[in-house]
């Protein structure tokens, strides 16, 4: 009619009461048939043009096969269901029919949809959730989630505590190198100290393996010996949600959470020299994060969490010590093994059994009650992290072994082997050659234990201290050796006293000499400034 439909219902109905037109009229006014001026003066709005229900025999034909096909899709794991091209497959393989894949395509899409529509409206099927009203210091939810940084330069895939109030929405996190217990203990311990208190029914967690040692029927598990100590010291009790997908909308608040928290606070990559550097910065975004509203609350978080905070259940006198102790074995190479990660461990204590403490992001080593070396924790199997200074020692009677060790090329990635270390080797095997050369670093890195790093402040930084070093060496060994009837460069016994004298010693003692000790701690500066 090139008309709208609307607009013409209108028209005809306006000439109806104001020209008192009959249907005939009307219809030769309008020039339409006699049935659309009834049905203008019927009903306020045009009824919706009917469809044709077009003949499929074809697809008839087979509409039972398809039905049948998505049914047992119901109960399929979701990436094993049936696609269309694999119900035209079916089709066409096991049932010979010759039916288009585009009519397969039309019909099994809107079909698929109103069979799990139906088996949703069957008893007990409905998927939904109901509003759940919170108690004030009742309920929290634990999480984990996998996070990357930039650590020291390089990317680290790391670990997302999440701690979660529910009646208040108040939130803990902290980053972790993994998700093991001693990181899930420190976690709580540093969430219960954030809020001043502990949930007095229940906290909600999955069956995560640091808590559950074993999960048994229903809501009954086996916990892990030191999670029950933990629990029973801060006096709460724990509630797991059922194993799988089918569980995690029973803490839905903490599984929202990490992903919000991550988008917010951690969105540029953060960059960080340490995990102690990147927690500092989180508790700071806790503290600003605490000033939001959530969705369809009045009050902040922070006024929520203050109404709240009186009802916990108040903390125990002593903490917990979160950290773990074991006894690992030291090998030939100076390393320990712990968790697939090696460390490793002063040379003079090769062959023995070594206290460690292992937190969730350190390692210590004691010999005794003494500490001896601290590790970042390694989560990558295989991973190794090797102190240079642990194995001069053993490079003093094989310098050979330096340049290609592996301690040597983990201080050079870190920064702690500079150039002006190199600077003070390359001069060294120059003059000396490869051997005494590299001993004559060892032994600068060696003095440099006993001597503070402020003693070479006076010296040349960028090398003078290295060549009076070499040239000490040269001239004081030289004649010895020849008294001696040793070669020049050998170290001898009296040349061994005079550097232990000369490092026991002040620097005022030896100021006026030009060689020897003087020349060894201005040559040493540069170096124990890092190592």
């Amino acid at each position: 009619m090139g008309r709208d439909k609307v607009s013409l219902f209108a028209q005809i109905r306006e000439d109806h009461r104001q020209l008192g037109l009959g249907v005939r009229a009307l219809a030769r006014r309008h020039g339409v048939h006699r049935r659309v001026v009834r049905e203008a003066l019927a009903s306020p709005v045009p009824a919706p043009r009917k469809t044709p229900v077009r003949q499929a025999p074809v697809l008839g034909a087979v509409a039972g096969l398809i039905d049948a096909m998505l049914r047992e899709d119901l109960d399929a794991p979701r990436k094993q269901r049936h696609t269309s091209r694999r119900i035209w497959q079916r089709l066409a393989d096991e049932h010979e029919v010759p039916v288009s894949y585009s009519y397969v395509c039309r019909y099994a899409g809107p079909r698929r949809a109103e069979i799990e529509a139906e088996h949703r409206a069957g008893p007990g099927s409905v998927a939904g959730f109901v509003p759940q009203a919170k108690e004030p210091g009742a309920e929290a939810e634990v999480d984990f989630g996998p996070v990357s940084i930039v650590l020291a330069g390089e990317v680290a895939a790391c670990h997302l505590f999440a701690y979660r109030l529910s009646f208040s929405g108040k939130g803990v996190h902290r980053v972790f190198a993994s998700c093991a217990q001693e990181a899930f203990l420190e976690g709580h311990v540093t969430a219960f100290d954030v809020t001043g208190g502990v949930p007095w029914r229940h906290v909600r967690y999955d069956n995560l393996s640091p808590a559950v040692a074993k999960v048994l029927a229903g809501r009954n598990r086996t916990e892990t010996a030191r999670w029950l100590s933990f629990r029973s010291w801060y006096g709460f009790e724990a509630f797991y949600c059922e194993p799988g997908i089918g569980g995690a909308h029973e803490k839905g608040g903490v599984e929202g959470e990490i992903g919000r928290y991550r988008r917010r606070w951690m969105v540029p990559v953060p960059k960080v020299a340490s995990l102690a550097e990147l927690n500092a910065r989180l508790a700071e975004a806790d503290l600003a994060d605490d000033r939001r509203h959530i969705e369809f609350r009045a009050a902040t978080v922070a006024e929520d969490f203050a109404a709240e905070q009186r009802f916990l259940s108040p903390l125990p006198g002593e903490g917990f010590d979160t950290g773990t102790v074991l006894w690992p074995r030291a090998d030939k190479f100076a390393r320990i093994s712990v968790g697939k990660c090696r460390y490793s461990v002063p040379a003079r204590l090769i062959g023995q059994r070594v206290r460690i403490r292992l937190t969730a992001n350190e390692l210590e080593v004691f010999d005794g009650s003494r500490r001896v070396a601290v590790h970042p924790r390694l989560a990558a199997s295989g991973a190794e992290h090797l102190d240079l200074d642990h194995y001069l020692e053993i490079l003093l009677r094989k310098p050979g072994a330096l340049p290609g060790s592996v301690p040597l090329a983990q201080a050079r990635a870190a920064g702690t082997f500079t150039a002006a270390h190199q600077q003070l080797w390359d001069a060294a095997r120059a003059r000396l050659g490869d051997g005494p050369g590299t001993r004559t670093l060892i032994e600068v890195l060696l003095l440099h234990r006993r001597l503070p790093a402020r003693v070479g402040d006076r010296g040349d930084h960028r090398g003078a201290g290295g060549r009076d070093l070499l040239a000490g060496r040269g001239r004081s060994r030289g004649p010895q050796a020849r008294r001696r009837g040793r070669r020049p460069g050998r170290r001898g016994p009296g040349a061994c006293r005079a550097g232990r004298a000369g490092a026991a010693g002040g620097v005022g003692d030896h100021a006026a000499a030009p060689r020897g000790p003087a020349a060894l701690r201005r040559a040493a500066c540069p170096v124990g400034d890092r190592l």
